[in-house]
């Protein structure tokens, strides 16, 4: 036996989750839902903004998570496919009220700490009191829906562009592009009362 072939495979328990629940195994859909509730609260929060919408998208996201399970083919992350049911239900709600989940921000230019944002960096970090940081996360709040949750999956999920680019169906470099807009929006915001964010 080879060292790959002992080497354990990091799909392996959601594959083990995944055919408890298609099997019927006591418990193991409430398993599931215990362990990525968190993830789809997130996800869906992010784009409505509206705690009853958001636990009733939520269990709509759940039940398509369970009806459409048989399709899970165990070659991404568990987390992946339900950030993306998620995804795909927050989206569809938003597009039934006609609220638009993007939109272009105007040009602008130079560069701030928060447009220099790359794989690593941590946006809290970057301002030092209890203070900034709210003033950071209501800033936030103030994005387009779509910019909001880039910017969650990416920088409190910590999930890679790719990853991201699987969940939303956007092009990495349409990711990319999002999150330097979001962060150059966040600068706009945050400057008038956070001279650190200036260039």
């Amino acid at each position: 036996m080879t060292a790959a072939a002992t080497a354990p495979d990091p799909l392996q328990a959601d594959r083990a989750l995944v055919a408890a629940v298609l099997d019927g195994a006591p418990g193991a859909f409430e398993r599931l839902v215990r362990e990525y509730q968190g993830l789809c609260w997130h996800v869906i929060d992010r784009m409505v903004r509206h705690p009853d919408d958001t636990r009733e998208l939520c269990q709509e996201a759940f039940l398509r998570v369970h009806q459409a399970l048989h399709q899970y083919r165990g070659e991404s992350a568990l987390k992946s496919w339900i950030a993306q049911v998620a995804y795909s239900v927050a989206k569809r709600h938003l597009e039934k009220k006609r609220i638009p989940i993007a939109e272009v921000a105007g040009e602008g230019d130079g560069l701030s700490l928060l447009d220099r944002v790359d794989d690593g960096f941590d946006l809290e970090s970057a301002t030092s009191d209890e203070e900034a940081v709210a003033l950071l996360h209501a800033a936030i709040e103030r994005l387009p829906p779509l910019q909001r949750t880039l910017l969650t999956l990416y920088h409190l999920e910590e999930l890679p562009i790719g990853e991201i680019s699987r969940i939303t169906g956007l092009a990495e470099g349409t990711i990319k592009s999002h999150l330097f807009r979001s962060r150059k929006q966040l600068r706009g915001l945050l400057e008038p009362s956070l001279g650190v964010f200036a260039a």
